[in-house]
């Protein structure tokens, strides 16, 4: 365990929490970045009526059983009642489509980023705006709510994502971060604003639809890292904290998303820097000077903290797949009366991936569980595929299941190296990288670079988030000096370069998995989606 350089005094500590796809995560930091205690809450998010969706009383519910967890960590190991942080900084899953009218009523159920029912807006949406509108961004949403005519359009006050609801209630204050809002609409980088231009063009298609909404009355204000984004509610304090040790008046900064924490986490905001965040979906990005001459679909253009470009590829399908099966041998392990914690049989399980051939004993998967747009998929089915002669052992299933987990990754990263975008090294986190080596050696082969895993990996978009709570406070400098002089400047990272035969092995996989996608395709055609009802 860290040594703890100070004693515990809450008035220079940190708190990030972030709602991502599997758990919510806070954590809270002192002044030398040190990481002082962590609250965890597990959530799955549902397919209800054909979208992804996490219902209104479990986002309420997980925030506060997660801040519970952090508090009591907190008394745990200091005995001190958690009051008065610092700062507080809310990050979320990015894009999707949360809509309140006038009331502050959810309109619709959260549509998280995994939809990909937005085909036929985003189709228009991209010539029309000359940008690529992925998706699962929220003004694609919004545009096919217009399409199909949802009556809850016009009722429409205001628009955000999760991290942006989240601050709105605790702080009252319709703000997003920029890097968050760049999963919203397009940015004009010159300006670190949403392109007016643009907002323009969405004005004229609202009329053209007859729809009575202006964009810049629905959408949020955007703010760059540094800015105050409000301060905590006596009623967002009691949301939060229902034991009401907590006090109102705390300072938050602007709301982020998984993506513009995960730069901060990893360092990765200067141009030419990159980083790839694993878990449920699995990005990776590339800070640029300036913005690609011309839109690509496999593409996202995205920002970072304080308003940089970005090259962005998103994949929405990543280690669900490797979960559920952990989930099945730690089944085996309770009925069979074995007492070993899922963290430990995760790292045991993907440990053994040394002993797999070099070939994964002829066997593939298909990890998509939701649609994939980097392939062209608006849904899924997760496949496992092997032959007679195939090899099936622990380890080659638990190595395919890694290879499948990252394989889409460098597809869209192959795209990227072809339009001469150079990558010379990329910090990983997340989740996948905890267990020593072998994601990384793994992210390595499957993008031929050099990758470097800090040693806050595991603690990823939170720590970030954390990070850019302390940065309010001490925002003299720009965001990538602070992170250089105060928050790495002892960084302890391991950087690894997979092996000639390792590289090759990933690629020749990487061959074979987009010939079985000829299968995936036919096994929506035959496989009815199933829904509980």
């Amino acid at each position: 365990m860290t040594k703890i350089k100070s004693k515990f005094n809450q008035s220079k500590t940190y708190i990030g929490i972030e709602l991502g796809s599997t758990r919510i995560k806070a954590v809270l930091i002192n002044e030398h970045n040190q990481v002082l205690a962590i609250g965890i809450y597990n959530w799955e998010n549902k397919l209800i009526n054909n979208y992804w969706t996490y219902p209104r009383a479990e986002i309420i519910k997980g925030l506060q059983n997660c801040y519970r967890a952090l508090k009591t960590d907190v008394f745990k190991k200091f005995q001190i009642k958690l009051t008065n942080p610092a700062a507080i900084g809310i990050s979320g899953m990015m894009h999707g489509y949360l809509v309140l009218d006038k009331n502050n009523n959810l309109l619709v159920p959260f549509r998280t980023w995994r939809n990909t029912s937005t085909k036929q807006a985003v189709d228009y949406l991209s010539p029309y705006l000359n940008f690529n509108i992925p998706q699962r961004w929220s003004v694609a949403h919004l545009y096919q709510a217009i399409l199909d005519k949802e009556n809850h359009v016009n009722k429409i006050a205001y628009i955000t994502t999760l991290a942006g609801y989240i601050h709105y209630l605790l702080t009252g204050n319709k703000v997003v971060g920029i890097g968050e809002a760049s999963g919203m609409f397009p940015i004009d980088t010159k300006f670190k604003q949403f392109d007016t231009k643009r907002i323009e063009k969405m004005n004229r298609l609202f009329d053209k639809h007859h729809v009575s909404i202006e964009f810049n009355d629905i959408f949020p204000k955007v703010l760059l890292a540094g800015m105050e984004a409000g301060t905590l509610t006596e009623a967002g304090a009691v949301l939060l904290d229902p034991e009401r040790n907590l006090k109102p008046g705390i300072i938050f900064c602007p709301p982020e998303g998984d993506a513009g924490t995960g730069m901060v986490a990893t360092n990765a905001i200067k141009p030419k820097t990159g980083n790839v965040s694993a878990g449920t979906s699995v990005f990776g990005m590339i800070v640029l000077k300036e913005n690609l001459p011309k839109w690509y679909e496999e593409v996202d253009m995205v920002t970072t903290p304080d308003g940089y470009p970005v090259a962005m590829i998103h994949c929405n399908n990543c280690s669900t797949d490797i979960n559920n099966w952990v989930n099945m041998f730690d089944q085996y392990n309770k009925l069979m009366g074995f007492k070993i914690q899922t963290k430990d049989l995760f790292e045991s399980l993907l440990s053994n991936i040394k002993t797999a051939d070099l070939d994964n004993g002829n066997i593939l998967s298909c990890n998509y569980y939701s649609g994939e747009p980097i392939t062209h998929f608006t849904e899924g089915r997760p496949m496992l595929l092997w032959q007679a002669n195939s090899n099936f052992t622990l380890a080659n299933l638990f190595k395919t299941l890694f290879y499948t987990s990252l394989v889409t990754l460098k597809i869209g990263f192959d795209f990227l190296k072809r339009e001469k975008v150079l990558i010379n090294n990329i910090v990983a986190h997340g989740g996948l990288f905890t267990t020593k080596d072998i994601g990384q050696t793994i992210l390595s082969a499957a993008l031929n670079t050099k990758v470097t895993v800090n040693k806050n990996a595991s603690e990823g978009g939170p720590y970030g988030m954390a990070i850019l709570a302390k940065y309010l406070l001490n925002n003299k400098m720009s965001l990538s000096n602070f992170l250089t002089k105060d928050v790495f400047i002892n960084n302890s990272g391991i950087t690894v370069k997979a092996s000639v035969k390792e590289t090759k092995s990933f690629e020749r996989y990487a061959q074979r998995f987009k010939k079985i996608l000829n299968v995936e395709k036919e096994a929506i055609t035959q496989i009815g989606l199933m829904v509980n009802k």
